[in-house]
């Protein structure tokens, strides 16, 4: 029999602050204080990792990490030494957490310990930092974003003196030094919260998004002509898009990708054409594929990227292509193949339509007909047609020609 656990074990962090927000329980964490790496491994836990103490229950999986207090060593969210000891106090391992909302830990009984008014702030619907030490770490100026994509719907909002924080570390130079990797975890995660354009506006109003997103930035202040688009502003317009597509799919951040992305042409558009934006959809290809590369976004995620910004605008002129084209527009998009990047590009262009003032319920059936017709295109397989004597290109041109007419009946020619 192995021995029991010793120390005192308190459960910490989001689980206790989605309860007292009355929200669905996620994972459960688990602070153990008192206890040492050895005496854990004896009670049957299993290690994780090599950078900070945390092990996982032997039958539940859990995560239960040893108390412990860091130290800034360096630049970026790298430079931290960790010291977990048995005489830290949980006090002082919930002084190095983020914000206070995340800083409340509850013991065996239920009691809560709240040494940094997390309780009073979720009741103000404040996200607040716990200590000066936050500016140490510039990931967590994209938690804050994050959080903020989070908990908008329910009434949350920076506090003013960690909104100030966060300017000071982009002002510091901090935020330059994040790893392409941690963007992309926070962004992509952002992206899939119910309103993702608040991250965007903390990214902002930070001084964040011109350093690590200046595609998405150099959209804000570009005009847009007032009949197609109501909010004017194209960096306006984009926060707009992402709720839609938070809306339309939600926890979907690859769609969200494509809303963040799909109009960054916009802001190359020379200042003596605007407000209108001639060829926004292939220019703004070269500024995401710069993007991608910079913070090495997945394949999956730039392919579809890139077909929704190259054909969004063919989507919403769909009753006015002909035959023929609404077939080239699918093989460009790999639509036989790969038909879901059909399904979320009329996803995108409905939130695209959607996404402007005063037309967030508007109707688009576009995205019902593009599916309907990719789906009469699809029915027609090589398999069923008669290409007896054909061979190479003509085959091709038999099978195009085919569903040509597919899509022509379908839509009743």
């Amino acid at each position: 029999m192995k021995p029991p656990l010793t120390g005192e074990v308190y459960l910490v962090g989001g689980a206790v602050r989605d309860r007292l927000l009355g929200r669905p329980a996620g994972d459960r964490d688990w602070v153990v204080v008192g206890s040492t790496p050895q005496a854990m491994l004896d009670a049957g836990f299993r290690p994780v990792g090599a950078d900070f103490p945390v092990f996982l229950h032997p039958e539940s999986g859990e995560e239960f990490a040893l108390a412990r207090c860091e130290r800034k060593q360096g630049r970026g969210y790298r430079g931290f030494e960790v010291f977990s000891d048995p005489s830290v106090t949980l006090e002082q391992d919930l002084l190095r957490r983020d914000f206070t909302i995340n800083a409340i830990a509850e013991d065996a009984s239920g009691r809560l310990i709240d040494p940094h008014g997390g309780v009073a702030d979720i009741e103000a619907r404040l996200i607040r930092h716990v200590s000066p030490a936050f500016v140490e770490d510039p990931v967590r100026l994209l938690r804050a974003a994050r959080f903020l994509a989070r908990f908008a719907p329910l009434g949350f909002r920076l506090a003013d003196e960690t909104a100030a924080l966060l300017r000071q570390m982009v002002a510091d130079g901090e935020v330059d030094h994040l790893v392409p990797e941690r963007v992309w975890q926070e962004l992509q995660r952002g992206l899939a919260e119910p309103r993702p354009s608040a991250m965007l506006d903390c990214l902002r109003e930070s001084g964040a998004l011109r350093v690590i997103l200046p595609e998405v930035d150099a959209l804000f202040g570009v005009e847009q002509r007032a009949e197609y688009h109501p909010e004017i502003d194209a960096g306006v317009h984009t926060g707009m898009v992402l709720d839609q597509c938070a809306r339309l799919a939600p926890g979907d951040a690859l769609i969200g990708f494509c809303g963040l992305t799909h109009d960054l042409g916009k802001a190359l558009t020379p200042p003596e054409v605007r407000p209108k934006h001639p060829g926004h959809e292939h220019s703004g290809l070269a500024p995401l594929r710069r993007l991608c590369e910079r913070l090495k976004v997945p394949r999956d995620y730039a392919e579809q990227a890139a077909v929704c910004c190259r054909e969004h605008l063919n989507v919403h002129r769909l009753d006015e292509l002909r035959d023929e084209t609404v077939l080239k527009l699918i093989e460009r998009c790999d639509g036989f193949r790969r038909p879901e990047r059909i399904t979320r590009l009329g996803m995108l262009c409905e939130a695209d339509k959607r996404g402007r003032k005063g037309l967030a319920n508007s109707p688009y059936p576009q995205r019902t007909e593009l599916d309907r017709l990719h789906a009469a295109a699809r029915s027609v397989q090589a398999r069923d047609l008669d290409l007896q004597g054909l061979s190479g290109p003509q085959i091709a041109e038999r099978l195009q020609r085919a569903r040509v007419a597919a899509i022509r009946a379908a839509r009743g020619g």
